[in-house]
């Protein structure tokens, strides 16, 4: 049994690396406990709002070392060929996730933080005391637990939380490629059923990601006829693919994508990342917001153990910041992922936006945050 610890993190995903990065910066003991090793790709847009700089840089991580390619400018596009352009207020950068997760990774094992390659498969809380047991056979006790193990899990299913329950009609397909496309540029095309990302990343390669209806899909053998079929009708799209050269051995995908409601407390763990909720791709932002996520976590848990709030509090707290900072970006998210599934609606919204480039800066004001304010 490894106990005496402050926090156990369960799930080393953008968000559950950032808050173990914070809480061994503020002097607590972390253990981070994480299923898959380093560096592994996953199915992202891979594109973080500069609005997170201000805060990686106070974690003392030096960004520029990573070679991100600067990104400022955002395209709309419409199965029919409808386009648009705008500038994005903050900026961000592409990285991609195999290249930043690892990243976070080595910092981690820099700074001395335990960080343990298992499964965790119960958490069980009583008398303010967490034990976490693994499928190793490892017990862990510790005074309090961050879920950040993504979208899905068998922990959902133990805790019997809702969305697991409900079936969902959208799956995530993404690859990456080699291809000459605009460095400085993120683009969002419409399909008949979904919507694909496309942006650089490091090392001048090319990640396309795309959300998908589930039932449009599956009447197709393949992912490659699928994409032939459906994303080739956008003569956008057609031309990238045809234009670049695909890099994994075949596509990573994920099923079963749920938007729904999730709970932010969960048998008195907080819960950060996409455990806590997940907003739309194309709205470009689910990074930026796991990071900020880390960071209300990281510093009410540091109040809790300092004793200037209990337990309570700290809970209460988390779920109030947590509905200020992304409550309305997930509903500007949902109403722009309905409009995007009917041709005629996504039609429309592009040829508003086209008209009045201020509504599309609404837009994306909406589904961004300021720059996240540091208090030293």
């Amino acid at each position: 049994m490894l106990d005496d610890l402050d926090v156990i993190i369960i799930g080393g995903g953008l968000a559950g690396l950032t808050a173990a990065l914070h809480l061994n910066k503020v002097g607590l003991n972390v253990t981070l406990v994480e299923k898959q090793s380093y560096p592994q790709h996953k199915v992202c847009g891979e594109y973080i709002s500069n609005e997170v700089l201000p805060y990686l840089n106070w974690l003392g991580l030096d960004m520029k070392s990573l070679s991100a390619t600067a990104i400022n400018k955002l395209q709309l596009s419409t199965v029919y060929g409808k386009s648009t352009f705008t500038k994005l207020p903050l900026g961000g950068f592409g990285i991609s996730r195999y290249e930043l997760d690892y990243f976070l990774y080595q910092q981690l094992l820099k700074n001395g933080v335990r960080v343990i390659i298992d499964t965790v498969v119960d958490v069980f809380f009583k008398n303010e005391i967490f034990e976490v047991s693994t499928s190793l056979g490892k017990l862990f006790t510790a005074k309090q637990v961050i879920g950040a193990y993504g979208k899905r899990s068998s922990l959902d299913i133990k805790f019997n939380r809702p969305f697991i329950q409900q079936k969902s009609h959208y799956l995530a397909v993404k690859s990456h490629y080699k291809g000459n496309f605009p460095k400085d540029l993120v683009a969002l095309h419409h399909f008949n059923g979904g919507y694909c990302g496309v942006s650089m990343v490091e090392n001048q390669n090319l990640n396309i990601c795309y959300l998908a209806d589930y039932n449009s899909f599956k009447a197709y053998k393949n992912i490659d006829t699928y994409q032939k079929e459906v994303l080739y009708k956008n003569q956008n799209l057609k031309q990238i693919f045809e234009q670049s050269e695909i890099l994994f051995e075949a596509p990573l995908t994920i099923s079963q994508v749920s938007f729904a409601k999730k709970s932010k407390i969960e048998n008195h763990m907080l819960m950060i990342g996409d455990s806590a909720g997940l907003i739309h791709p194309l709205c470009g932002n689910g990074m930026a917001m796991a990071i900020h996520a880390a960071k209300i976590a990281s510093e009410l848990m540091f109040q809790f153990a300092n004793g200037e709030i209990n337990r309570a509090e700290m809970e209460t707290n988390y779920e109030k910041s947590w509905q200020q900072n992304f409550n309305g970006r997930l509903k500007m998210g949902s109403l722009l992922s309905t409009l995007f599934r009917n041709q005629k609606t996504t039609n429309f919204l592009i040829s508003a936006v086209t008209k009045s480039p201020f509504l599309l800066n609404q837009i994306i004001k909406k589904t961004h945050g300021n720059k996240i304010s540091i208090h030293n």
